[in-house]
Formats: structure tokens, C-alpha cells, sequence
């Protein structure tokens, strides 16, 4: 049978089985049978077979596994019994056997390999009568090969147990682990070492030849066994109900458990995460025991010491981590991200064994303070993660009560380590501080020693700029949690920053080193919060402010002074350094209270207002410097919330300003503050907003498609984006106004000719915006203008021709042709938010308008809808009716029952 005939004979049985005729296949089945076994049909074929090329071998064990997809157990129930006797003719029967187990798993059991419903049913019939008739023998089988082919043929007893591998998943384990295989198995592992043979099923024998073995590619093979075997009496444990098992369980535990650890100081990445797992499962589980006996607080603590060990750096990346290069920084990514799950199972361990993990953590945190050496830097940074990771995992009351926490923060507050230069060592210790800080709260006496530890060469001061940066942001945490008690340092805190805060805004910041969320700018915001608080006296307060206020103010009165004199290589830094001063003070303003400012000391309030003074001359002087403006902006919303109304004689010039020079990617920002100004001020709002309204709906309905963005290939550009950012905010904005009773705004005598653009662009996007939350805020503001502008019925027409819009226009296609659209899907939550405000606006419509509204709508939009009379007069009944929820409810039936009939292809826009 040549190669053609044998891949032909396997797509005629694979494809036209059913049609051949009986002789015809049990011509087939004899004939690839007797191949397989090596049975003299023909003396040359059977020769070449058997003998040929792998490939040839492999395609016809295909061929046989295609006829036991069709014909086992039904019909050929006896091939593999078949099979076992013809394995005595040697090696070659024995490897096509090996390959037909394999094609079998590779073809149809496997669950590696996507697999019809189909194909899984038949695999399922297969095993079951595997396993029912001859998995027993095939197991003996294997079993006899390896014992008398492991001296002479060691390939072709590799082949047999790869085959095992294959089937040891499904058929039962106890054919395998027992007194008579498993010695086998460990003896071929020992094969090359110089142990005795195993007599017994002494599964201790494979921890003694991990942990006694330095081989890594030996001790990375069995890992998986042992971690498999302990999860496996982890889960007998688990489930077994007596007493006498389970303790039996437990010593399999106890004897396992120290290769386990070896295997996870001693192996790859991804077997440690197996491992990982099973010990979060062991430590879940040993809860139970409580408390812990002798054996298992061993066991915790080994725990311990193999994740401080696991978390470690490795010395070589020292350097790179301390300068924080592109290797340092995809090491510590990779070590952030390894070390997940080994402090979720510190976590655990905290709770099961509270003591035994804080004096492991406290005695880690000794030897670390008592090394001198610099050499030592990955060793603390270790213990400092692991007394920062169990704080996760305390309460607040167990901060405050202290416990062994009460030596343990004291030693760390009064701990300066050699290393701490090393930028990671600094990090960990201020994180580690800033997180038990509610002890500290509790227990006063340490408070100096906590400022120190930020103010001092290990926080701010630190010569790495990524430390300061980072303490100045966690020190300003500490003062918000703190407050009041830290009344007594402000003198000692502002005299330790003198420093920093002139650094601050000194510096030539040109580089991009020092962009991002930690900009510096937080020590401004510690500062405020000390001495905004009403506990500082009034003279004290207005000392200290102005001790700050007044030389940045004056910084920023030179910059602006001699502006025009800058050459073009001072202006960007000039420009940068505003740029400072400017969020310097913005963070400042954040301790002080309106009330304080406005109420019980307005004199504070004044320098507030001289500063804005000072800083709104900005857009005068750079009126294009897009980043200053950006700033002032920022600045002016900071002013809204810090001096509430007394900073209305200041806004109409500073809208003015801003909005004379505003790009069109500015307007997000611009509109923003407008939406913080009316949120506040409400009413109060409305001449200043009817003034920069109309300069506003100029610039929109230029600049904002009608209708829907571009979209495929190409229109997914950056000015897209920012359009399509502004177009929603302008909804938001609109939206704003409306539900602030300013609606009036849209009608003053500058605006009222953008009043026809506006009602248009908000009519479409009610019915079409591709975002549901904009359609829903469209939608209200329409129902908020109905009630605002329209009378009862046939009250006078507050707008002209703006109840004939809304009924001919608006209740048409928003709250009927839109709905209808199949893409409008009732099944999504938001969806069904904006059908609800689709009907709300029906019921307003109906309070406004009566009649005027229910006959166009039922006699002009139902019928080009196609809607049944009944329905429709039942709908006019439910609209007349009390009950909201009963018209919402029979509403959608109507749209649903619409649909049905049009069968989606009525397209009304």
C-alpha cells in the first residue's frame, strides 16, 4: 500500500464511511488491522509498513483511529483486545501500538484541541468503554514493555510512557499509583544516581532526591509531580470525614512539604506560581486547626522565609533600579507583578498565624537594621516590603492598639539604614511609614520622629529628586491625617522646608524629569493644610500665608514685567517657572475652607483675591501662552471653591479673557468652568453667563458637525477625537444650563439667533448620537425647555413656533422613529434609562400641549408607523392615565410589536 493509497483510504473512511458497503468496510477494517499488527498479508507491503518512514507509520495509526471513530465499541468492539496479544511479536508492533494510542488522544480525546459537540460525545463513548473493557490490560501492558525494554530500548520505553502521560488523566489513578508501578517509575527517575533500588512505594524517596540534588533540570521536572501530589492530599485533607484520615493526610502533608519549599527556592517562574497557589491553599485550609500545632507553625514560618526569600532583587540589578533606567524600571515592573500573589498568601498567613508572621517580620526588620553594610540593600528592601504588605491586612484598631506593632514603628521611625541612599530602600521605608501612620495618630509621643523621617535626608531632603518628590506626596497625606495635632510643629515643619518650597519654584524645569502626578507641588498642599486650619491664630495664620503668597506673587510681577525684554532662550523656562508658581499656590489655596476665608477671616480671603489679581494679569500679558492659560484656568476653579461668591467682580473679565483667545481644544476646559460656575452659583449666574453665551454658540455650531461624525478607515484622527470630546461636553453643558433654571439664557436678545441651530443640533442628537448617555441628556433638555418655556394649554406662546417643533419634529422622531430603529436595544440598562425619559417627555408633552399634541401624534406618527387602531387608542387611554410605569411598560410592547411587523426593514430617517 504506497503513501497516495494509504492518505486516499484515510479521506475515503474520514469522509464517504457511510456509503461504503458492508464487505467493503470489513474488507477495510481486516486489511489496516492486520498492517497495524504486523500480519503476513502480503510479504512486501507489510514489510514496507511497518518498517517505512515515521510519517507513513503515523498516517496509518490515523487511519485506524478513524475506524474506531466509527466503529467502537458498536461494531468493532474487540480492536483493542485485538491488539495486546500481537504486542509480543516485538518493538515494532509495540511502537505502532504506542502510535495508535497517541493519533487516538491527538485525533479525538484531548482537550488541548477545539472539538465539535459531536466529536466530544463520541469521545466520551470511546473512554467509557475503554475504560469498561481493556484499560486494565493496556495498563499491564505498559507496565510489562517498560520492565523489559528499560536496559535494551530505552526509546521505545519513552514512547510507552509518553502514551501513559497521555491517558493517565482519565482512567483510574489507582492502575498507576500503587506498590507496583510507582517503584518502577522512581527507579527509572534514579536511573542515573547512585541510590538503592526502591523496594516499596516510598514516595519520601523523590523529596529525598530533590532536596538532596543540585541538578536544576532534574529538580524542574519533578516539581510538577510534587506539587501535584501535595495538592492532591491537600484535597484528601479537605474532603475526608474522619478524624483517623485526616490525620493521615496531614502526615502526607508534613512529609511533602519540605520538598515543596526546596522545589520553590530552586525553580522557574512559572512552577513558583503553581506553588504559590497550593501554599495559599495549605494556609486557607490549616485555619481550621486552631491553634496551630507544633508542626504547622514550623511549616508557617518556612512559609515565611520562602517568600521573604522569593521577593528579593537580585544584586545585579542594583544600579539600574537605583537610577531607574529602562532595565531598572522593567525589573521592578516584573518583581511588582511577581510579588502579587506572594503577599495575598502573606496576607493569609497574617491571619492564620498573627504572631508567629509579625515576629518573623519584626526579626527581619532587626537583622536588617543590624547590618552595617551597604551590600545589604536588597535584604531590607525586602523585610521593609514585608512589614509594608502586612499592613494591608490589619485593621485600623489593630494600628491603634499597637501590639508588637508597638515595637515594631518605633524601631522602623528611628531606623536610618546604611543603603538608604538606594532609591528603593527610601520608597519602601516612606510608603511603610505613611501606612501605620494611624499609630502614630494614636500614640503622639512619636509624632517628632515621624516628621523627621520626612523632613530629614530620608524623605524631602533626599538626594534622589523621585524620593523627595514622592515623600513631599505622602508627608502631605500625613498632615491630612494628622491635622490638628501637628498645630504644635507648623514653626519647626515650615523652617525645615524653607528650602524645598524656594527650590521648588527656582528651579529650571525645562527637562521632562520631573512631569507627571508627583510634580513637587504637594509640599504646597502639606503646607496649606497646616496653616489653613481655624486652630492656627488669626495673626499667625495671615503670617504664614503671607510669608508664602507675597515672594511668589512678586516672582510672577517681574515675570510679567519684563516679559517683552525675554530672549528666546530665557522665555521657555520663564514660561515654566509661571507655570510652577502658579500650581504652587493652587495647592496652597487647597487647606483653607470658604467658610474660613469668606465668613470668620475674610482677611485671609483678601490675600487670596490679591494673588488672583496678580495671576489674571497672565492672560493679559501671554494672551496665546496655551500652558499658562491652561494653569490660570485651573487657578480660577480653585478660587470658585475657596472664595465662593466674593469671586464674582473677577469673572467677567476672566471669561472675557479667556475666551477671546481660546482654541477650539481649549473650549473642554473653558466650558468646564462654566459648568463649575453654574453648578455653584446657579441663578446668581445669569447675566454673566448671557454675556459670554453668545461668543460660546458662535464658535460651537461653526466649529461642531451637524450631524454625525466620519467614521471607517482615516477617521480616527487626533482632531476628531478632540471635536468629537467638545461635542459632549457641550451636551454637558446645555444640560447644565437647563436643569439651573437658566434656560432663559438661550433667549436674551444676543443669543435668541442661535436659537434655530441649537434646537436642531440637540434634535439630533436625541435621535441619534451614538452615545446613550448624551441622547438621555438631550432628551431631558428638551422636556426641561417644554416646561420651562410653555404654558398650560393654550397659554400664551412663550417662543414662537417652539410648540409646533416640538410636536411635529420632536415627539415624532425622538420618541417614536428613533425608538423603532433596531439599533435602539431595550435589553441595555442605559438604553432603557433614555426609553424612560423618551416617555416622561410623551407625558409633559401631553400636560403642556393636550391635544394639540395626541392628535399629531397618534393620527400622523402611528399610522406611518403602521400602527393597528386598537393599539393606538389603547395608548392614548395609558397617556391619559396616572399610572408612569403601566404607559413605559405598554409603550414598548407598541415599539416591539411595530418592529415585529416591519421586520426591520422600515428605515424612517
Amino acid at each position: 500500500m504506497g503513501k497516495w493509497q494509504r492518505m486516499t483510504l484515510h479521506e475515503v473512511i474520514r469522509v464517504k464511511y457511510a456509503l461504503l458497503s458492508l464487505e467493503e468496510k470489513d474488507f477495510v477494517r481486516k486489511s489496516v488491522f492486520s498492517i497495524c499488527c504486523f500480519d503476513v498479508i502480503d510479504e512486501s507491503n507489510v514489510v514496507r509498513v511497518l518498517e517505512g518512514p515515521a510519517f507513513i507509520k503515523n498516517k496509518l495509526a490515523q487511519v485506524l483511529v478513524t475506524l474506531i471513530y466509527f466503529e467502537y465499541p458498536v461494531i468493532w468492539s474487540s480492536v483493542f483486545v485485538d491488539f495486546l496479544p500481537c504486542l509480543s511479536k516485538g518493538g515494532i508492533v509495540i511502537d505502532m501500538f504506542c502510535r495508535v494510542l497517541n493519533a487516538l488522544d491527538d485525533e479525538l480525546i484531548s482537550l488541548d484541541y477545539p472539538r465539535t459537540p459531536e466529536d466530544m460525545g463520541v469521545a466520551g463513548r470511546v473512554k467509557d468503554a475503554m475504560r469498561q473493557q481493556c484499560v486494565g490490560q493496556i495498563v499491564r501492558a505498559w507496565f510489562g514493555i517498560v520492565s523489559m525494554y528499560r536496559n535494551s530500548d530505552p526509546e521505545l520505553c519513552s514512547s510507552v510512557l509518553d502514551s501513559m502521560r497521555r491517558y493517565i488523566s482519565w482512567i483510574d489513578i489507582g492502575l498507576i499509583v500503587n506498590d507496583v508501578f510507582l517503584p518502577l517509575l522512581f527507579e527509572l527517575i534514579l536511573v542515573d544516581e547512585e541510590f538503592e533500588q526502591l523496594q516499596n512505594l516510598q514516595i519520601s524517596r523523590v523529596f529525598a532526591l530533590v532536596t538532596g540534588n543540585s541538578d536544576s533540570e532534574l529538580v524542574s521536572k519533578i516539581a510538577s509531580l510534587i506539587t501535584g501530589y501535595a495538592g492532591e492530599v491537600l484535597e484528601c485533607y479537605k474532603r475526608v470525614g474522619t478524624e483517623d484520615a485526616k490525620e493521615v493526610s496531614l502526615e502526607l502533608l508534613n512529609e511533602v512539604l519540605p520538598s515543596v519549599f526546596f522545589v520553590m527556592q530552586n525553580c522557574e517562574v512559572d512552577t513558583a506560581f503553581s506553588i504559590v497557589q497550593f501554599l495559599s491553599d495549605y494556609v486557607a485550609t490549616m485555619k481550621s486547626l486552631s491553634p496551630l500545632r507544633e508542626k504547622q507553625a514550623h511549616y508557617v514560618g518556612q512559609i515565611l522565609e520562602v517568600i521573604h526569600s522569593q521577593i528579593r532583587y537580585h544584586p545585579m540589578y542594583r544600579n539600574n533600579l537605583d537610577l531607574f533606567d529602562k532595565i531598572g524600571r522593567e525589573e521592578e515592573d516584573r518583581m511588582v507583578e511577581f510579588r502579587k500573589d506572594l503577599f495575598v498568601l502573606l496576607r493569609s498567613v497574617g491571619r492564620v498565624a498573627p504572631d508567629i508572621t509579625q515576629i518573623f517580620i519584626r526579626n527581619s526588620l532587626e537583622s536588617a537594621v543590624a547590618s552595617s553594610s551597604e551590600i545589604n540593600v536588597e535584604e531590607v528592601e525586602a523585610a521593609l516590603s514585608l512589614l509594608y504588605a502586612l499592613g494591608e491586612s490589619l485593621s485600623d484598631e489593630a494600628m491603634r492598639a499597637g501590639g508588637l506593632l508597638g515595637e515594631l514603628v518605633p524601631m522602623l521611625l528611628s531606623t536610618r539604614f546604611p543603603c538608604h541612599s538606594n532609591r528603593l530602600v527610601a520608597l519602601v521605608y516612606l510608603e511603610t511609614i505613611t501606612r501605620y501612620m494611624k499609630f502614630v495618630q494614636e500614640n503622639m509621643q512619636y509624632i517628632p520622629m515621624a516628621l523627621a523621617a520626612f523632613l530629614d535626608e530620608r524623605g524631602i531632603h533626599h538626594p534622589n529628586i523621585h524620593v523627595s518628590r514622592r515623600a513631599s506626596y505622602l508627608f502631605m497625606r500625613v498632615v491630612k491625617l494628622l491635622k490638628a495635632k501637628l498645630v504644635p510643629f507648623i514653626e519647626t515643619i515650615l523652617q525645615s522646608l524653607q528650602d524645598t518650597v524656594a527650590r521648588f519654584t527656582s528651579m529650571d524645569y525645562t527637562s521632562n524629569e520631573f512631569t507627571g502626578p508627583e510634580d513637587g507641588s504637594h509640599i504646597f498642599e502639606a503646607i496649606g493644610l497646616l496653616i489653613g486650619m481655624e486652630d492656627v491664630p488669626l495673626q499667625k495664620q495671615a503670617d504664614y500665608l503671607s510669608s508664602l503668597l507675597t515672594p511668589l506673587c512678586h516672582q510672577v510681577e517681574t515675570l510679567l514685567m519684563n516679559a517683552k525684554l525675554l530672549n528666546s532662550e530665557e522665555y521657555p523656562a520663564k514660561i515654566v517657572n509661571m507655570q510652577q508658581i502658579i500650581m504652587a499656590i493652587n495647592a496652597l489655596s487647597k487647606g483653607f475652607s470658604e467658610r474660613l476665608v469668606t465668613a470668620s477671616r475674610p482677611a485671609i480671603g483678601h490675600m487670596f483675591k490679591q494673588t488672583l489679581d496678580v495671576l489674571l494679569q497672565i492672560l493679559v500679558v501671554f494672551p496665546k501662552m496655551e500652558p499658562l492659560r491652561i494653569k490660570v484656568t485651573s487657578f480660577i476653579h480653585r478660587m470658585v471653591d475657596t472664595l465662593g461668591a466674593s469671586v464674582f467682580p473677577y469673572l467677567p473679565k476672566a471669561l472675557e479673557q479667556l475666551l477671546a483667545e481660546c482654541e477650539l481644544k481649549e473650549m473642554v476646559g473653558f466650558l468646564l468652568l462654566l459648568n463649575q460656575l453654574i453648578c455653584k452659583f446657579n441663578t446668581s449666574f445669569r447675566d454673566i453667563l448671557e454675556e459670554v453665551f453668545p461668543a460660546i454658540a458662535g464658535r460651537m455650531f461653526n466649529d461642531i458637525p451637524k450631524d454625525a461624525f466620519p467614521s471607517g478607515p482615516g477617521t480616527n484622527t487626533e482632531e476628531i477625537r478632540e471635536l468629537q470630546e467638545l461635542q459632549k461636553t457641550l451636551y454637558t453643558f446645555l444640560h447644565v444650563i437647563t436643569t439651573h433654571d437658566l434656560s432663559s439664557v438661550f433667549l436674551s436678545p444676543k443669543s435668541r439667533g442661535y436659537l434655530d441651530s441649537l434646537m436642531q443640533l440637540l434634535l439630533y442628537a436625541a435621535c441619534n448620537h451614538k452615545d446613550i448617555l448624551v441622547r438621555k441628556a438631550c432628551v431631558q433638555i428638551f422636556i426641561r425647555l417644554i416646561k420651562d418655556w410653555c404654558a398650560k394649554p393654550y397659554g400664551e406662546e412663550k417662543v414662537p413656533g417652539f410648540q409646533s417643533f416640538i410636536i411635529e419634529a420632536f415627539a415624532t422622531n425622538c420618541c417614536l422613529y428613533s425608538v423603532l430603529d433596531k439599533s435602539f436595544e431595550f435589553q441595555d440598562a442605559n438604553t432603557l434609562v433614555l426609553f424612560g425619559e423618551i416617555v416622561l417627555a410623551q407625558k409633559v408633552m401631553y400636560e403642556k400641549f393636550g391635544d394639540d399634541f395626541l392628535i399629531h401624534f397618534v393620527s400622523k406618527g402611528f399610522p406611518s408607523a403602521h400602527c393597528p387602531q386598537d393599539l393606538a387608542q389603547q395608548y392614548c387611554q395609558k397617556l391619559q392615565g396616572s399610572d408612569f410605569k403601566a404607559l413605559k411598560s405598554f409603550y414598548q410592547s407598541v415599539i416591539e410589536n411595530l418592529r415585529l411587523q416591519q421586520n426591520g426593514s422600515v428605515v424612517f430617517r
